[in-house]
């Protein structure tokens, strides 16, 4: 599931709020805080996003093969991405 970014920053207030709150973090500045969580958030999606990209790449190089062999794209897909997250120590 994909998040928006109003999403994201909800997300980010609210784990933040709660931290604070149960007296886990001490925040000096909330906002930057909040604002840091937003930006890693957004990078780990950009990341997913540009993995999708190159799995995408690498199916369409093997298509013929694919549909000969009537391998399922999305089963396939999925190999190649958890193979190519657990590589680059991405987290999905």
């Amino acid at each position: 599931m994909r998040l928006n970014k109003n999403q994201i920053e909800h997300l980010a207030f609210i784990a933040v709020r709660n931290l604070i709150k149960e007296e886990k973090i001490i925040a000096d500045n909330k906002n930057k805080l909040i604002e840091q969580i937003v930006e890693l958030v957004t990078e780990e999606f950009q990341k997913e996003d540009k993995l999708d990209q190159e799995v995408r790449e690498i199916l369409s190089k093997h298509m013929e093969k694919i549909r000969n062999e009537n391998i399922e794209y999305q089963t396939l897909f999925r190999m190649i991405k958890t193979k190519l997250a657990k590589e680059r120590n991405i987290v999905l």
